[in-house]
């Protein structure tokens, strides 16, 4: 079983559920804004992606926070504070497939080679 986790109006979000659905993948959808994170989960992320990979640095929820502020994000204890109450921040989709986090972002490539 495959989880998609991300926010329904993203447009990333969107190509990951459109090539899922394409490719005849079944997949179940978290919406992290109505349903949040836990630390542990955003912790088991950190162990694969990393945590500088994790946190959206490019969004606007983290543009919108002053430089002093960002610069305070500098750990994963600090990231995993920031993301909980900001799961905006959050890079996505992220897909967790048997229970493992194997993609983050949306690239149609690594799709098709880690999925088909």
């Amino acid at each position: 079983m495959m989880i998609l986790y991300g926010i329904p109006n993203c447009n990333t979000v969107k190509k990951a559920q459109v090539w899922l659905k394409e490719n005849n993948l079944d997949f179940e959808f978290h919406d992290f804004k109505k349903k949040g994170i836990s630390i542990e989960k955003l912790n088991e992320w950190f162990d694969v992606f990393g945590w500088e990979k994790v946190i959206n640095k490019s969004g606007l929820t983290f543009k919108k926070l002053a430089k002093e502020e960002q610069v305070k994000i500098n750990s994963a204890i600090a990231a995993s504070a920031y993301l909980i109450q900001n799961t905006s921040a959050i890079k996505r989709p992220i897909l967790v497939k048997n229970g493992q986090a194997i993609l983050i972002g949306f690239d149609e490539v690594n799709y098709q080679n880690l999925l088909k």
